[in-house]
């Protein structure tokens, strides 16, 4: 009896453990299960809509699951000779950026003010950039760049800034620079300046942006738990 038992309890948590890999796989990548044998029987018609359907989550995602793996590895170190912290990985820290291909460049910081724009509050277009949206510092921010070296819509990692979206030009932005947007002249100081940093090219763009598609990047559920980890950092 007591045999009985211990088998029935270990086959009950397999059972359990199972059904909670299968659910969070579903969850994620919005697969499901009875849609798998179409990919193994050779049949891509479901497989081609899938994919178009997921097309334009692709790099937020594969951030995601990158963090994923990387969190389920803490635990893995606990019983290994390497030292834990304890802390969820920074976004920084979660991926490995030198997959994507990178340029140096001269950064510096800008903001919506007289003395980056030329505009003030009462100007109709202020806080408006050339691509039509407003600048915003968030997860991913509104940044300047040269347009035939970074065209508008291209998402930049930035070292020490985060995402940057292309969605400005200027004047004085010619070549390998980039102008990042920060709030107020303080923040600029404060926080950047003006450095010399390798920037990660992580989509390019196509010359066009929305303040939908910003909005979506933003939001977009897999990368909340970064955008705290900013929304955290930016308050302290």
């Amino acid at each position: 009896m007591f045999h009985f038992k211990k088998w029935t309890r270990r086959s009950l948590m397999t059972i359990l453990f199972c059904a909670a890999i299968m659910t969070t796989y579903q969850g994620i990548s919005g697969v499901e299960a009875r849609a798998l044998p179409t990919y193994f029987n050779g049949e891509d018609e479901h497989y081609e809509e899938t994919s178009s359907h997921r097309e334009h989550k692709l790099k937020p995602m594969e951030v995601a699951f990158k963090f994923l793996k990387r969190v389920t590895n803490l635990d893995l170190k606990i019983s290994s000779s390497e030292k834990v912290s304890g802390t969820v990985p920074t976004l920084e820290e979660a991926i490995d950026w030198t997959q994507y291909p990178s340029k140096e460049v001269v950064a510096t910081g800008y903001t919506a003010g007289y003395e980056s724009t030329g505009k003030g509050p009462d100007h109709p277009q202020f806080g408006i950039t050339y691509s039509g949206v407003k600048v915003t510092r968030d997860l991913y921010s509104t940044v300047a760049a040269d347009l035939n070296v970074f065209p508008i819509g291209t998402i930049l990692f930035i070292p020490g800034y985060g995402y940057g979206v292309v969605a400005d030009k200027g004047g004085a932005i010619k070549g390998n620079k980039v102008d990042l947007y920060y709030e107020t002249v303080e923040d600029v100081y404060r926080e950047w300046g003006k450095k010399k940093v390798e920037v990660y090219v992580i989509e390019k763009g196509n010359g066009k942006l929305t303040e939908e598609e910003l909005r979506a990047l933003n939001e977009n559920e897999s990368m909340q738990v970064f955008r705290q980890q900013f929304n955290q950092s930016k308050s302290q």
